[in-house]
């Protein structure tokens, strides 16, 4: 019965994976794209440059390719579209690859640039409108039909309805960051019988973080059983336990590491009515935990304070990021604290904008709340909860931090990150670095500050990325074999087999049946291919179980259009498994609230806000004159971010002391948001006359 099943359930993929290419009479056989297209760098184009080709390297399809070789995922494009690839791409990012070609757009094709720059420049004719080409893009109109936010955050002109743009989504609809932890090392303190005790330990310092999430009475957490078969409700009496976990601590003061453990413990039994028995650690890091920031101050506190306990020396560092000298990386501390604290848009999909219950964007930088956020991550910075190589701007990364036992806490891509487990840790003593659950806090999702909606919720939610491709007007100007080949490129991209190769690449790294169809599994309530063992172990030798560092240098795929998660998934590690599992199931049960895909919902406190909104010329140029805005909360590598700062250094100045407060920069931001909210009615304006 169970084969049988396998083969009805192979056999319904394979018909609704049959997406099929344009009509090979709409251009000739061998028609050549010019590709300025690529992921980042030189690594992550369509052909294989000589770092990652080597002298040649052979991969699971048993196929030696070399430098300049179009990657597997375009070779079989060519068979299937019947078009030649020229590789024209100039490894840079993709503001700097479109920056490069603007002025000789008539030598490219198809070309990759930032999302609003594109659109932009779709308005100035530099490129081809998609909509009016929707009869030629049927897979393409079909994944807009289905998904309309997608379509008003790629909508480029309001008035004419144009779409300049080919959008990317690296996943979409579903989390993307999330709180990663040494998990074992929460298990060693807090789970038990009886009290903690230790042969040695630190002293905590002296106390700097002040509560946060105070309650007077008992409020009630919704929570996954642990189990995961169903929802439960417990009750969280902060007065049961004595009041505030860090209210405690810091009227104790400075204490031995092992004190503070069993204050920790004892609260936990207490304030959450023995309902983690003795395994506390559930708290943080079960399928049932319901943790705040004040709870999380505490055992940071204890980490740092018995090292000898977790690592076997006398330091270990509480929270890092993953490149301590990267501002890139750094600003994940920043995104962190949104979740923390309770402050949305400092992980908008635009800039820092957040739709708020009135209907209206607001800027996280112009937001009191953001500012006392980053006020409150520099009080644990100055306690010695954060890393102090964050802080100084030593070079230091997640690799050293796990392959070292150095580092506790960070937040982060768990697929990429939990690969560590395996080449990292030492795998010894149940050592495990995982996802733990989104964390309960203090969310204003109505009028009344005073009265915040205590939940789960995080903005780090899928949608459509920054960058994407597009079809330069002058490249295919006159020659409708070119347009028509590039309008099946972007059509095939978005079929159900096409979605397929370009985030697995072809079927040779795919598993099979004897029959040739797919083995499957179920992910997300969808029958997906299983990749092969030889593209699995492929995986791990080549880039160490780096899902995307492999897609994209030697697939290439991932490089655009969609990509879908459950080929990332096979290949993240079974501890990385677990703990993203458990979010997976909150967010299944409703127990973790996050932004909308959807204009149509009850508060307009969940719509996610568009990746992109359309914008005039004067609207583009009067955009770029507040510049300082931009430049100055920076999530780019080299970059400067005001935030950052702010929790290395302190406030200072005339900053907030309520959230409630809100900030006048001297950048022209009044003006920015002026702006944006004109562009955001057009476009609701336009969902509405023709949804």
């Amino acid at each position: 019965m169970k084969k049988l099943l396998s083969l009805v359930l192979a056999l319904a993929l394979a018909l609704s994976l049959a997406g099929t290419a344009m009509a090979a009479d709409d251009y000739a056989e061998g028609t050549v794209l010019r590709m300025a297209v690529g992921y980042n760098n030189a690594k992550t184009g369509i052909t294989f440059d000589a770092e990652v080709a080597g002298e040649g390297v052979t991969l699971a399809d048993g196929v030696t390719y070399t430098a300049g070789s179009l990657k597997p995922t375009w070779v079989e494009l060519e068979k299937i579209l019947g078009v030649k690839f020229e590789n024209k791409y100039q490894g840079n990012s993709a503001a700097n690859e479109f920056a490069y070609w603007k002025d000789q757009l008539e030598q490219v094709d198809m070309v990759a640039g930032t999302a609003t720059t594109l659109s932009e420049n779709g308005n100035e004719g530099a490129l081809i409108n998609l909509a009016e080409h929707f009869d030629k893009l049927p897979n393409f109109k079909a994944y807009l039909d289905a998904n309309p936010i997608v379509r008003l955050s790629i909508t480029g002109n309001t008035d004419t309805g144009a779409i300049y743009i080919s959008p990317y989504f690296d996943g979409v609809n579903d989390i993307e960051r999330m709180p990663l932890a040494r998990v074992d090392w929460i298990v060693k303190l807090l789970d038990g019988e009886g009290e903690f005790t230790a042969d040695a330990c630190n002293n905590t310092a002296a106390p700097v973080y002040e509560p946060y999430i105070v309650f007077g009475i008992p409020v009630d957490v919704e929570v996954v059983k642990k189990d995961n078969s169903g929802t439960e409700t417990i009750t969280y009496d902060q007065g049961a336990a004595g009041g505030n976990i860090i209210a405690q601590m810091n009227a104790k003061g400075s204490m031995t590491g092992v004190e503070a453990v069993n204050m920790l413990r004892n609260y936990i039994d207490k304030a959450y009515n023995g309902y983690y028995g003795t395994t506390r650690s559930d708290l943080f890091a079960g399928q049932n935990a319901a943790w705040n920031v004040d709870e999380m101050a505490a055992l940071l506190r204890c980490i740092v304070a018995n090292p000898q306990t977790l690592n076997g020396t006398d330091k270990v560092e509480g929270m890092f990021s993953r490149e301590d000298n990267n501002n890139q990386r750094k600003v994940d501390l920043m995104r962190f604290a949104g979740v923390l604290f309770g402050v949305r848009g400092l992980e908008s999909r635009q800039d820092y904008l957040y739709v708020n219950y009135d209907g209206k964007l607001y800027d996280a930088r112009q937001d009191g709340e953001a500012y006392v956020a980053m006020g409150k991550m520099n009080e644990m910075a100055q306690e010695g909860l954060i890393a102090a190589s964050y802080l100084n701007g030593e070079e230091l990364n997640s690799t050293k931090y796990l392959e070292n036992d150095a580092g506790f806490l960070s937040y982060d891509y768990n697929q990429t990150q939990t690969a560590m487990n395996e080449t990292k840790l030492q795998n010894e003593d149940g050592e495990k670095y995982m996802a733990i659950m989104i964390p309960m806090a203090n969310w204003i999702t109505g009028e009344d500050v005073h009265e915040p909606e205590y939940m789960r919720f995080t903005e780090s939610w899928r949608s459509v990325k920054p960058d994407s491709w597009a079809i330069s007007a002058k490249g295919v100007a006159g020659d409708e074999n070119k347009l028509n080949a590039a309008l099946a490129l972007i059509d095939y991209a978005y079929s159900p087999k096409g979605q397929i190769l370009m985030s697995y690449g072809p079927d040779a790294f795919i598993k099979t049946n004897d029959d040739g169809s797919y083995v499957t599994f179920n992910f997300n309530g969808k029958e997906m291919p299983v990749i092969a063992d030889a593209t699995y172990e492929e995986l791990w030798k080549l880039k160490g179980g780096s899902y995307t560092d492999y897609a994209r240098q030697y697939l290439g795929s991932t490089l655009s259009f969609v990509k879908s998660q459950a080929f990332e998934y096979q290949c993240t590690h079974k501890i990385g498994r677990e703990g993203a599992g458990y979010i997976s199931n909150a967010i299944g049960w409703g127990t973790i609230k996050h932004p909308e895909l959807s204009l149509e919902v009850e508060n307009p406190w969940y719509i996610s806000v568009p990746t992109v909104l359309p914008s005039t010329v004067e609207e583009s140029n009067e955009l770029a004159t507040y510049s300082d805005l931009n430049s100055s909360f920076s999530t780019a590598k080299g970059g400067e971010n005001l935030f950052v700062n702010y929790i290395v250094n302190g406030l200072g100045g005339d900053m907030p002391a309520t959230k409630a407060e809100g900030i006048e920069l001297d950048m022209s931001g009044d003006l920015y948001l002026e702006v944006k909210n004109d562009q955001w009615t057009r476009i609701q304006e336009f969902y509405n006359a023709t949804k």
